[in-house]
């Protein structure tokens, strides 16, 4: 049972922390899937309308294509949806976090969280033989 102290074994792939007073959730912006033409970005129509929305449920909304496009020209764009799973490495995401004025003077509890996924890998494995030919 989570007593509200223990870390889970992967912090990284949870999309909300509730640690500590601090609010931390993450999340993915959808107008960047459009203009990524994400792979998993799914379209229909209904009532005269097209929407779209994410075949991988990385946030699980619908959203108006004419809308969000409306959206995207205005200053700031259509901004940020909670993810309800971890972003993919092509996402564009976050760590939005509210209450910040709440934090301690030691920082985050769980900074593991803010890890998000990249489009490769951070680190290189290279092998090295001992042996002599």
């Amino acid at each position: 049972m989570f007593t509200g102290t223990e870390l889970p074994l992967r912090p990284q792939e949870e999309t909300e922390c509730r640690r500590c007073e601090v609010h931390c959730d993450k999340v993915v912006y959808p107008a960047a899937c459009v203009e990524r033409a994400c792979p998993f970005l799914y379209a229909y129509q209904e009532w005269g309308r097209t929407y779209v929305g994410c075949m991988q449920k990385v946030y699980a909304v619908e959203i108006d294509l004419d809308l969000l496009d409306e959206a995207r020209g205005r200053k700031g764009g259509f901004g940020a949806v909670r993810a309800l799973r971890q972003p993919l490495p092509m996402c564009r995401a976050e760590v939005s976090s509210c209450y910040e004025h709440r934090a301690d003077e030691l920082g985050c509890v769980n900074p593991e969280f803010f890890e998000l996924p990249r489009g490769k890998p951070s680190f290189r494995v290279v092998e090295q033989s001992d042996q002599a030919a």
